[in-house]
């Protein structure tokens, strides 16, 4: 256990370190720069923001310098937030994005495995068709749909929470349930059909044989192996959703993770873009861990 996880935290480097590499020139492969604007910038004031940001070295000088800050825990500071730093900017963001994530997640897998073992057990029936259309359309249907919808039914039909906002747990309800029903709708269906897959094993016939209960055999036989093709799905799901949706924090005015993101990709804003992608990847990376750990527990013949 000790050496997988050194292993995994030495590849770990390696994949910052290639995702860092890739990241820094892209940013100066595309046209312009942070401080190209619609107004024009004073020449020697620019003189100056580049010097301030080592724009004023050769491409590999800022790569070595922007390497050794990262090695360090330094991200640098934002190039068009003023003087805050990205790890300060990261640091507001992030455990806004998480509370709002940590929730949607929690409703996304109650709900999403409920309506998946329902559906399974209850496979070609009306309410497992029901339930497969409306797994469809919270798939299909984009976030700003759902939040629209979501809005118009708690907010005015039905005035049971706050339009928006950012404080208390009232506001973090609707949006919660807004970024969690995509991933609800996918775990249904990912849910029932490994579940379906499940119930056909042999050892499954053997237990009804032996005269276990239907919802025995589906809640405690089926449902546990039935759980890894989710538990897969939930690794990138948990890290997308952690770091932020800027539809939803858009819409519900929330000031997360996201809309510093997208920001920072319209602003050309290189350090901030940077912190966030290599948060990203750390989080990815951290959630895949957690599922090859989940696998040796959900099915012993899984080796680490």
């Amino acid at each position: 256990m000790i050496v997988f996880a050194l292993r995994r935290l030495a590849w770990l480097a390696v994949t910052l370190w290639a995702v860092f590499t890739v990241t820094f020139v892209l940013m100066r492969s595309v046209p312009g720069g942070p401080f190209d604007r619609e107004r024009v910038v004073p020449p020697e004031i620019k003189r100056n923001l580049q010097r301030r940001y080592n724009l004023d070295k050769s491409p590999l000088e800022q790569y070595g310098l922007e390497l050794g800050r990262l090695v360090h825990g330094d991200l640098g500071h934002c190039m068009n937030l003023g003087d805050y730093s990205v790890n300060y900017v990261i640091a507001q963001g992030l455990p806004v994005s998480a509370s709002l994530g940590i929730l949607a997640l929690a409703f996304a897998l109650t709900l999403g495995l409920a309506t998946g073992v329902v559906s399974a057990a209850m496979r070609g029936g009306a309410l497992d068709v029901g339930l497969r259309l409306i797994a469809t359309a919270g798939i299909a249907l984009p976030s700003f749909v759902v939040a629209s919808l979501a809005i118009l039914a708690f907010v005015f039909y039905i005035p049971v929470l706050p339009a928006a906002g950012w404080g208390s747990f009232s506001q973090l309800v609707l949006p919660a349930l807004c970024l969690g029903a995509p991933y609800a709708a996918e775990v249904a269906r990912i849910s029932r059909t490994s579940l379906l897959e499940a119930l056909s094993q042999d050892y499954i016939r053997t237990a009804r044989a032996k005269g276990v209960s239907r919802t025995g055999v589906v809640l405690v036989h089926g449902l546990r192996n039935a759980l890894l093709p989710v538990v897969s799905f939930l690794g990138p799901a948990v890290a997308g959703v952690l770091t932020g949706s800027l539809v939803v924090e858009q819409i519900f005015a929330i000031p997360g993770l996201g809309v510093y993101f997208v920001k920072a990709a319209l602003q050309r804003d290189w350090t901030l873009s940077m912190g966030v992608v290599l948060l990203y990847t750390v989080v990815l990376y951290a959630m895949n861990f957690l599922v090859d750990l989940s696998y040796a527990y959900l099915d012993p013949r899984v080796e680490l």
